[in-house]
């Protein structure tokens, strides 16, 4: 199978939520550390071609996956699966830190379908 990994290891971006780095990337897999923003939420969103995993490091989080909600905190983890509607939330007052793993045959940031969006973003 063929992979497409547009991801490069050092790749950065700031997002209105916070910022993303790639620690790793490689075939059909990229690990990102991302850094959410006190009282700031991602899109609520899917992805065609990746699943992710995502472990939290610092912060607490409200985690949506399909009609689940859940609250996690350091060391806790949670699976969503290609196609699952998702969004992550900081709900504490410090920045919120998780590590996403991303495993699929395509990882590229336009694999990203949001269907809500706080900052306006299509």
């Amino acid at each position: 199978m063929t992979h497409v990994n547009e991801y490069q290891t050092g790749e950065k971006d700031t997002r209105p939520w916070g910022k993303w780095a790639v620690a790793a990337a490689g075939n059909g897999f990229a690990v990102k550390q991302i850094e959410v923003a006190p009282g700031h939420t991602l899109s609520l969103q899917k992805h065609a071609h990746r699943a992710e995993h995502w472990v939290i490091v610092q912060g607490r989080a409200e985690v949506t996956v399909g009609e689940q909600v859940s609250h996690l905190g350091p060391k806790d983890a949670v699976y969503i699966p290609q196609h699952a509607v998702h969004r992550i939330a900081n709900i504490g007052d410090e920045t919120l830190i998780f590590i996403e793993v991303q495993l699929g045959d395509q990882l590229r940031e336009s694999d990203i379908e949001r269907l809500e969006d706080s900052y306006g973003r299509q």
